[in-house]
């Protein structure tokens, strides 16, 4: 996939999450997904990019974990960070997740989203799903789930054999490693300083 059919793919996986709602996980998958598709066709909301934005995360921080994602992705490096450490990192990470591809949604153009096979196996599960896109591209997308007091909560997304986690622990490692925890945080805070391409 080319960078900005990467970023809008991984931005439409990652907001189109489900309210906190019990039930079967591709149920709050859709019913997360038109949540989404109202924000987005919204014309009260046509040209309000922040505002837009702000609609979209607060439905996805509502089911998607970022703790637990945050944790994953920086991967053995976690349990040897204090609390106010993992705190800040879990921060950092949404912001993150924010400006590399929330803002992609300003792109969104009514790709459908087709529901497969949903798999669950005690506290976790798994729903594939595909994004078609309006030329008939099929994008595989999967979700992985958890149960977090009686909901589920999304805390991975695969897109075409790529784990989200995996990416960011990989690309995280190196960094830790080559360098240190510190110069992490140090690349984050000066992101997170940075303004995004719309200006933000």
């Amino acid at each position: 996939m080319n960078t900005l059919r990467a970023a809008l793919t991984l931005a439409l996986v990652v907001v189109l999450a489900a309210p906190a709602l019990a039930g079967a996980p591709t149920e709050q998958l859709k019913r997360g997904v038109d949540q989404v598709i109202r924000v987005l066709g919204d014309p009260s909301l046509k040209g309000k990019t922040s505002e837009r934005r702000a609609a979209v995360r607060k439905i996805a921080e509502s089911v998607f974990d970022y703790p637990d994602t945050a944790r994953r992705s920086l991967g053995p490096h976690w349990n040897e960070r204090t609390p106010e450490e993992q705190r800040e990192f879990v921060q950092l990470f949404g912001d993150l997740l924010e400006r590399a591809y929330f803002s992609k949604i300003d792109h969104y153009q009514g790709e459908k989203v087709q529901y497969g096979a949903e798999t669950v196996n005690g506290d976790e599960a798994m729903v594939k799903t595909t994004i078609v896109t309006n030329s008939g591209t099929e994008v595989p997308v999967d979700y992985r789930l958890h149960a977090v007091d009686g909901r589920w909560l999304v805390y991975d997304v695969v897109i075409e054999g790529v784990s989200l986690v995996s990416n960011y622990r990989s690309q995280f490692n190196k960094i830790v490693r080559a360098e240190s925890y510190p110069a992490l945080v140090q690349r984050l805070r000066v992101k997170e300083s940075e303004p995004s391409a719309s200006g933000r």
